[in-house]
């Protein structure tokens, strides 16, 4: 299944709320940017870094000088990718640099993000447990594809 909107899915967003932190400590998100030549890069967030204000807004405090914050300065782009309600949800953002806090007690570079497509994807023969693991529901029918694609991958 595939839903693509320029917003926020509603469970996405309570995901993203900045409530009930302590419940979200084991959640940790993929942010996807572009280096200067041209490869991707990956970085881990936590529900601790990124905010949803809205379910077309989120901020993000990233830390200062990393790879991350300087491709996003660059071209102002990001993926966000969640697993949430059994939903694979991928986020590309437009962002923007906000000034620095003075008074910030972890000095973070921070950005502002409007959601420019939220695409969310569920597998019709796996129930997605979280970002790494998934149940398969036939197994040997599944194994047995992937194992015909492999081969022909190797062809």
């Amino acid at each position: 299944m595939h839903n693509d909107a320029a917003a926020l899915s509603p469970h996405l967003y309570s995901l993203l709320s900045g409530k009930n932190l302590p419940d979200k400590q084991h959640e940790a998100f993929m942010l996807l940017t572009v280096t200067e030549q041209n490869w991707p890069h990956t970085a881990m967030i936590s529900a601790g870094e990124i905010v949803a204000v809205s379910r077309t807004t989120l901020r993000l405090g990233l830390w200062e000088n990393t790879v991350t914050a300087r491709n996003i300065v660059r071209t102002g782009q990001a993926m966000l990718v969640a697993v949430s309600a059994q939903t694979a949800c991928y986020v590309r953002m437009s962002l923007k640099r906000l000034p620095d806090l003075a008074e910030a007690k972890h000095p973070r570079t921070r950005f502002e993000a409007i959601v420019a497509e939220c695409r969310e994807d569920k597998a019709k023969y796996a129930d997605i447990i979280s970002g790494v693991q998934i149940r398969l529901k036939e197994p040997e029918m599944v194994m047995e594809r992937w194992k015909e694609t492999i081969e022909e991958l190797k062809a």
